[in-house]
């Protein structure tokens, strides 16, 4: 008979690790005599970070004593204490390699039910003092697992669990675990899984992610935890493109038509990805990389790039000024998550200013497929000077029989007529969706300046719009995911305050940063971090893929190795670092 050992509880506080301050629970405590476990948590105990913990699916966590004595061995540690590795309740009994996702059990007066195992982050590390400590827990089978809770009830410290149920299919949270973290992701054994009612949304997300992974025949990377996984690039690296043409699209925006240098073919691009530039701004300089959106309907002849000259822009005035018809210019294979879906659903494209580069690219495929759907264009700009592709896009809206749109200029010139060359003036909104009768349930794109993206994000929410249904892309960094750490969005990338003369140069691409690598770094996303380059990530370990980064350029090793590789052209930028020099997309 299983037996609890201790019930153990804690509150989020700050803990100093490296510098920063993190907020985290994983202390417990022991609790003496009984308490009450609600649907949501356990009287007196709380998560710093309800993402990654806590919830209805994961209301408590249980680890084992036997895991105890495996790691004291492992670690040659004896210094544990109940509620070591953060879990709520100590057991005897309930080894990850017996009890399936599924099973219910009864402890005490509460009825709970396994829904998944233990999803490992850093913090786990903090609290053993072992940095490998979340790669360690999955390569070994020793994850730990999630209860929900059925019954509300009190427990105390030597009550017997009692299994009162087993689950559907007897899929062992070993099992479970390792199907998603580990390169073996069998149909079989991924259907199985989603077989299980009690398995969590998120796991089965996961699994539905593998499936569909395995039906489109793509063997690199893992979907389930990199969505995106399997977009191989079509090349490596950087290609010479000719600049066939170059034509001012507004005031500000100048377009660059890009073209094989021989014969050949390029690849067709995905509506809505970019390639990188490598450029050579100054001849004694490195080279400086941006990322640009490409506005060119999708085909295999040419690329169309659409850059905004900014204020003391360094790329930008280049191109602006400095390319000219005939050069040659290295260029990355299309990359890039956001991208049109394939859904049959009313579509809505959401941009200001320049924003509107990637918008085009979507405009012309639904264009070019005569599609039926509903599509709802919308574009905020300046004024009439400052609005680049307004014919072309006006002429692509009229080739689709279900197309509405609306433009509106915040401050228009007086030669700007309203009602012919824009609709209304004032900044976009969601308000004038709401007015124009915009579906809730269309798949929204959204792209412009960051105030803009996320007041349509946050207005959209706020309308019922489901959040996999909006989707961003920004130009430059996207937003940092640092769990458990409060990110300053005052600290903008920077060169390292104390630069190494010598090592691998590493580029960060959307941050037109690039710096020389140093021995006192364990990865790059320690270089990244010391740079501000936001970043994102949650185990550090090479495990949970978060981290998962395009790699345009170069090749890097890994420290530890990862527990299942990244997809092709892509990089676990917690535990690699470069062989040599290499480009980033961050």
């Amino acid at each position: 008979m299983a037996r609890l050992l201790s019930v153990n509880v804690g509150l989020p506080r700050g803990i100093p690790w490296q510098g920063k301050i993190v907020d985290t629970a994983v202390w417990k405590a022991p609790v003496e005599g009984p308490c009450q476990v609600r649907r949501l948590n356990i009287d007196g105990d709380g998560q710093g970070d309800i993402a990654g913990h806590g919830g209805e699916q994961r209301a408590v966590l249980v680890y084992q004593i036997d895991s105890y004595r495996f790691w004291q061995s492992e670690l040659g540690r004896n210094d544990f204490v109940y509620g070591q590795f953060g879990e709520n309740f100590t057991v005897d009994g309930l080894p990850d390699r017996e009890v399936c996702i599924g099973d219910r059990y009864r402890i005490g007066s509460a009825l709970l039910e396994v829904t998944q195992p233990r999803v490992t982050c850093y913090r786990v590390g903090i609290r053993m003092n072992e940095p490998r400590m979340a790669a360690l827990l999955v390569a070994h089978g020793r994850p730990g697992f999630y209860l929900r809770v059925l019954e509300e009830g009190q427990v105390q410290a030597g009550d017997e669990v009692t299994r009162v149920e087993i689950g559907p299919e007897a899929m062992t949270v070993s099992e479970v675990d390792a199907l998603l973290y580990t390169p073996s992701h069998p149909r079989s054994q991924l259907e199985r899984a989603l077989r299980i009612p009690a398995l969590s949304p998120g796991w089965q997300g996961s699994f539905r992610a593998l499936l569909a992974q395995g039906e489109k025949g793509t063997t690199t990377g893992n979907a389930g935890l990199d969505p995106v996984s399997g977009r191989t690039p079509a090349w490596p690296g950087f290609r010479p493109l000719k600049v066939a043409r170059k034509v001012h699209e507004s005031g500000t925006v100048v377009s660059l038509i890009l073209e094989p240098t021989d014969d050949s073919h390029l690849y067709a691009a995905i509506p809505g990805q970019f390639v990188v530039l490598r450029l050579a701004v100054s001849a004694d300089g490195p080279a400086v990389m941006r990322s640009y959106s490409l506005s060119s309907a999708p085909g295999d002849r040419c690329y169309r790039v659409s850059v905004k000259r900014e204020p003391h822009g360094e790329a930008s005035t280049f191109i602006d000024e400095s390319v000219q018809v005939g050069d040659f210019l290295d260029v990355s294979a299309p990359r890039g998550n956001f991208i049109l879906g394939d859904e049959d659903r009313p579509i809505v494209l959401l941009s200001a200013g320049v924003g509107v580069t990637p918008m085009m690219s979507m405009l012309h495929a639904l264009a070019a497929r005569a599609s039926t759907q509903e599509v709802w264009w919308f574009h905020g700009a300046h004024c009439g000077r400052e609005h680049p592709f307004a014919e072309e896009a006006r002429n692509l809206l009229e080739a689709l029989t279900r197309s509405h749109s609306h433009i509106r200029y915040s401050s228009p010139d007086r030669e700007d007529r309203l009602g012919v060359d824009f609709d209304a003036i004032g900044r976009l909104d969601v308000r004038a969706l709401q007015d124009l009768g915009v579906p809730p349930d269309a798949d929204f794109y959204i792209c412009g300046p960051s105030v803009f993206m996320s007041g349509m994000t946050a207005g959209l929410a706020t309308c019922a719009v489901a959040p996999a249904r909006i989707h961003t892309e920004v130009f430059g960094p996207g937003p940092s995911t640092t769990p458990g750490i409060a990110s300053d969005p005052s600290r903008s990338p920077h060169p390292l305050v104390e630069a190494p003369n010598a090592g691998p140069r590493v580029s960060f691409a959307r941050s037109g940063l690039s710096v020389r690598w140093g021995s006192r770094f364990q990865s790059l996303l320690e270089l990244a971090e010391a740079c501000d380059v936001p970043t994102r990530w949650s185990c550090r370990t090479g495990v949970c893929h978060t981290c998962e980064t395009g790699l345009v350029t170069g090749t890097v090793t890994y420290s530890p190795e990862p527990i299942d590789p990244p997809a092709t052209a892509n990089a676990l930028i917690c535990c690699s670092q470069p062989d040599g020099d290499v480009v980033l997309d961050l």
